[in-house]
């Protein structure tokens, strides 16, 4: 027996047992060691906040049910493959499905680990393959001066990402002064939204608020791209185009993982951008965006207060025993 955890009603989560058929031909066993919480995805769920519109789209891997409840909802865990193709077997690797202590996926969906990539921050690869996809839409470039508003797990990434370009003025702008500590350990600056500098090449917006957007809008220098990162659920969201938005012919632009950036879609599969991802994970500052890990049999209970934004958790752990 297998246990998961459900979204049941607005507000509540709970564990379900269901029963495992051994693995097929073309599967393996995992056993869960690590996952995370995706919690700006997963408060919107837990609310029941996911548009009608999106019931279909915002299917993850594996999810079992249907939006808006009872869901099996999550796509972020490590494991260790015990059972299935021999190539496979005792091997590290990170999926995308729900949170479960034991599973079977297809032998594909499984991705092995890096070497030097420990199984705790392996549990950020879809976040960084969110954050990649995002540079690619973005397009920085070396020597440009990029904002990145919203300091949580995809902002900290993009950030991270961007700093690494040769002699880009990288700064991660919020709300929370302590988020300059994350900056310093990501090798980036900090501001605050008053003392950010403004006139920049790039901005990119990953705050989930709509104040957060105009800020990012005010940061944006002539003809620059504002990259809309934020997903805002079913809640009406409004866009600052008024003031200069029209004279400095700024661009608002999307970008969302489910797609690969137009720019690499020809040449890119969905499976070489998460290799990809978990190849970039393998810096030990990264450790930085990680909360202590919460046990999976305490996840249902302590589900609401871990996705309370108040709470200043980043990236939240889940360690099966």
């Amino acid at each position: 027996m297998a246990e998961a955890l459900w979204y049941s009603a607005p507000g509540q989560a709970d564990m379900r047992q269901e029963a495992l058929t051994p693995p097929g031909a073309e599967e393996v066993r995992v056993r869960a060691l690590f996952g995370a919480v995706s919690r700006g995805t997963e408060a919107l769920v837990l609310a029941g906040l996911v548009p009608v519109s999106e019931f279909e789209r915002m299917r993850a891997p594996f999810m079992a049910g249907n939006f808006p409840f009872p869901v099996k909802y999550g796509y972020a865990t490590v494991g260790r493959i015990e059972s299935g193709a021999e190539a496979l077997r005792g091997h590290t690797v990170f999926t995308l499905h729900p949170h479960q202590n034991f599973f079977n996926i297809p032998a594909n969906a499984a991705m092995v680990l890096p070497d030097n990539l420990p199984p705790q921050r392996a549990v950020l690869a879809a976040n960084m393959e969110t954050a990649l996809n995002a540079v690619w839409d973005a397009a920085p470039g070396p020597g440009d001066r990029i904002a990145i508003v919203g300091a949580g797990v995809v902002g900290s990434l993009v950030a991270y990402l961007c700093g690494r370009l040769p002699g880009a003025e990288v700064t991660l702008v919020d709300i929370n002064p302590a988020r300059a500590e994350l900056a310093q350990a990501l090798g980036v600056g900090f501001a605050g939204p008053e003392t950010a500098n403004g006139d920049c090449d790039l901005v990119v917006h990953a705050s989930g608020n709509m104040a957060g957007l105009g800020t990012a809008v005010g940061l944006a220098g002539n003809e620059a791209t504002v990259l809309e990162m934020s997903w805002y659920g079913d809640a009406p969201v409004t866009a600052p185009l008024g003031g200069a938005f029209h004279s400095r012919r700024l661009r608002l632009i999307s970008s969302q993982v489910g797609q690969i950036a137009p720019s690499h879609r020809p040449r890119w599969s969905h499976r070489r951008r998460l290799a990809a991802a978990l190849t970039l994970l393998t810096d030990a500052r990264l450790d930085a965006l990680l909360a202590p890990p919460v046990l999976f049999q305490d996840l249902a209970r302590r589900l609401p207060d871990i996705l309370d934004a108040r709470n200043g958790i980043l990236c939240q752990p889940i360690a099966y025993p």
